[in-house]
């Protein structure tokens, strides 16, 4: 008995404990021994409850004190991330420090708030940032570039712009630095970029065409997806590009169009006298008169005119970027249609060549076909390998839609179902028998007592019964005697099937009966 008491207590202890225990959830995690350290100093400090998982990189506290802790935690700048930021700069004397210390403060600081920055993407979990700043040395000209190199820790597979975002995002923190010159490694050691002196337009190109193709396909998956179902289509596109850059001037002259832009007009006049082939002072002499009469005279007189004209010119400079589309092919893989026969079995039908038309236009619209570029689009209807899943399930609505029970509730719900469980099976399995075990006992107790103490009962109630009966009551003593001894009877055939079945509790009875003291 006092071995079952014990288990019941401690059972209905623990199942009292654990429905009373709050609902744990996570406060923070991937933490560092630094922050998690801190973090459990303030948590005590406050008396709240908390686990520690993960070997201390994850805390839980209660849920319905979650929020609260967290904005309580970030007031004190906690947590810290793990490096060292710009409050490095909070708490140091100014004046007792030399340059040095405080250039070494200043890297510190500038790679603990880069490497914060980067963990706010997704998929990264940790990140860590080198910047080497050299200092220009003395009589030289040319100043050394500064690089960085940052290493890693992500869940799953960095995309390329991802890491393109990241080598600009700290290019653009660092005075001098350039995106090329910031290298990048995840924690299996895999280069992702190679911090080379020079950018590859190939890499960029090659990030381009891959955006390209994946928003096509999307396009493409959406709207036949919309047609034949979720899951029932596969769309491979392929996007062949042109990264030549092209500059090409072109001179259009129109012979109509003529404008008069100048006109230039000359004359010219001259006259020659006949002197008889005599050369006189008085003959060159200006104005000189001769009388010796009239002379021979030759005159001439000569006209110029020169009209310029301009003829219309049409220049015309064409620049054609790198990422041209040459081409574009699409592949559309469709299942076929599903519906129950008489037995209630899917049965397959291929879809009609007019469905597949019209299908195949719906892809040339949301392509840009282009027949003169070359562009190919190929709709084939052929049976998916996995059969389609059965008809989803309703979400619930009404009163049941409103109740929006998360996944810790569920859990919260099942564990007290349980526990209510196990303490029926408790209650029915060992309190239950037991009882009726101890109520057997005192049954037993009764009815041998009754037994025993009947004949001298029966001998004090006979004369009250004698004197109770009528002048001819001779025959009604009879039967009442005979009725006494049918209850003796049956009173004593009871107490033997009741120490058959119970004989423990018939001897420890009988034992007693025996150590009391006789009357």
């Amino acid at each position: 008995m006092i071995a079952v008491t014990a288990a019941l207590v401690g059972f209905f202890a623990f199942v009292i404990m654990r429905v009373t225990t709050p609902q744990m959830t996570t406060l923070f995690t991937d933490l560092s021994v630094e922050d998690s350290s801190s973090i459990i100093k303030d948590l005590e400090r406050q008396a709240i409850q908390f686990e520690l998982r993960n070997e201390g990189t994850i805390i839980m506290v209660p849920k319905d004190k979650v929020t609260r802790l967290r904005m309580k935690l970030a007031e004190g700048g906690l947590p810290k991330g793990g490096g060292v930021g710009y409050e490095v700069f909070d708490k140091s004397d100014a004046l007792g420090t030399t340059s040095f210390v405080q250039n070494i403060n200043h890297l510190r600081a500038l790679e603990g708030e880069l490497a914060r920055t980067i963990r706010a993407i997704d998929r990264i979990q940790a990140a860590r940032v080198h910047l080497v700043l050299p200092e220009r040395p003395l009589f030289s000209r040319e100043a050394p570039e500064p690089s960085a190199s940052i290493v890693v820790r992500v869940r799953g597979a960095l995309e390329a712009q991802q890491i393109r975002a990241i080598r600009h995002l700290v290019a653009s923190a660092v005075n001098g630095l350039k995106p090329q010159r910031v290298s990048i490694v995840d924690e299996a050691g895999q280069l992702l970029a190679d911090g080379a002196a020079t950018d590859p337009e190939q890499a960029l190109g090659d990030e381009r065409r891959t955006t390209f193709e994946k928003r096509m396909r999307k396009q493409v998956e959406d709207i036949v997806s919309s047609v034949v179902g979720s899951g029932r289509a596969r769309v491979q596109l392929s996007a062949d590009f042109d990264f030549n850059k092209i500059t090409q001037t072109s001179d259009k002259f129109d012979p109509e169009g003529r404008v008069l832009r100048s006109t230039q007009t000359r004359e010219e006049s001259s006259m020659t006298a006949d002197n008889n082939g005599q050369v006189t002072v008085n003959n060159e002499l200006p104005g000189n008169q001769q009388n010796n009469g009239v002379a021979a005279k030759d005159q001439s007189k000569k006209t110029e005119e020169t009209n310029n004209y301009e003829i219309s010119r049409t220049t015309k400079t064409e620049v054609t970027e790198a990422g041209r589309v040459n081409r574009i092919s699409v592949a559309v893989l469709v299942d076929g249609i599903y519906s129950k026969n008489d037995k209630g079995e899917l049965a397959y039908q291929d879809r009609t060549k007019e469905q597949l038309d019209r299908i195949a236009t719906l892809v040339r619209s949301a392509i840009g076909f282009d027949q003169k570029r070359g562009d190919q689009v190929e709709v084939v209807n052929l049976r998916f390998a996995d059969a389609p899943s059965t008809a989803p399930i309703a979400e619930p609505s009404g009163f049941l839609g409103m109740l929006q029970f998360t996944k810790d509730d569920v859990m919260y719900f099942v564990e007290l179902g349980v526990m209510m469980l196990l303490g029926l099976v408790v209650l029915f399995m060992v309190i239950r028998p037991l009882v009726k075990r101890i109520l057997a006992s005192d049954e037993v107790a009764a009815a041998i007592s009754g037994v025993l103490s009947g004949p001298a009962a029966s001998d004090e109630a006979a004369p009250a019964a004698g004197q109770a009966l009528l002048p001819g009551g001779a025959a009604s003593a009879i039967d009442v005697a005979t009725i006494q001894g049918q209850v003796h009877a049956q009173s004593v055939h009871r107490v033997g099937e009741l120490a058959e079945r119970n004989p423990n509790e018939t001897v420890a009875i009988i034992r007693q009966w025996l150590t009391e003291p006789a009357k």
